[in-house]
């Protein structure tokens, strides 16, 4: 793995990421981590590699765009001062073009995430976060055709630019989940398409693990 032993690894996001953690820092024993993927990457490295002490710190906030993390990466990223970094947001920034009680200017175009995120990665790399894992946003939909998968694709193509931009760790997780999708119908896992069940969760944290080159035992 790529992750060096001993490290802190601030995971910042929205609800997909949040599931419940702990507040005001997502950190510690028991359910402090949540109910989702953070949790289970957790917990996979810790009982397949009990040498690696990787500090997690589940930092999601439900209902955030790129807009809400920027507001608060100084305390919720920087003055943590992790040496890795995970980021998985865009879904709400996608959401809210489809919701008519969401006023325009609510609206984050695809320009406005690329360049929001432009910004918070390179202020982390200023900072001396020494890796950074970026997740594509996903939408858990069948059809390749569906508007809001259409416009999930091109924030997830953005995403895909600023982590080779600054030599980031990309991991596709629509890929991971159109995988899943070839044999089962989307609802299976997300109701509403977008938060996944446990089943989901693990379909995340495995696409997360294989990215940055975990192996457990087999």
């Amino acid at each position: 793995m790529i992750i060096p032993q001993h490290t802190k690894l601030v995971m910042i996001g929205d609800s997909i990421t949040d599931c419940n953690r702990a507040l005001p820092i997502g950190e510690g024993k028991g359910d402090a981590l949540g109910n989702g993927y953070a949790s289970i990457v957790n917990a996979l490295i810790a009982a397949t590699d009990p040498t690696s002490d990787i500090r997690i710190v589940n930092m999601g906030v439900s209902g955030d765009t790129v807009r809400d993390l920027k507001a608060r990466w100084r305390t919720d990223v920087l003055d943590l001062a992790p040496q890795w970094l995970s980021v998985m947001i865009g879904i709400n920034d996608i959401a809210r073009h489809f919701n008519r009680r969401q006023l325009p200017e609510l609206h984050v175009s695809v320009e406005e995430y690329e360049r929001t995120l432009d910004e918070l990665i390179a202020s982390a790399v200023r900072t001396g976060v020494q890796g950074i894992i970026l997740l594509a946003p996903f939408f858990v939909e069948n059809d390749p055709e569906d508007r809001i998968r259409r416009m999930t694709a091109q924030y997830g193509e953005a995403m895909k630019r600023i982590a080779e931009r600054y030599g980031a760790v990309f991991v596709d997780t629509q890929a991971a989940f159109d995988r899943f999708l070839e044999h089962h119908y989307s609802m299976e896992i997300a109701l509403d398409r977008i938060h996944p069940t446990q089943v989901g969760h693990m379909i995340i944290a495995r696409a997360w693990l294989q990215a940055v080159g975990y192996r457990w035992e087999s």
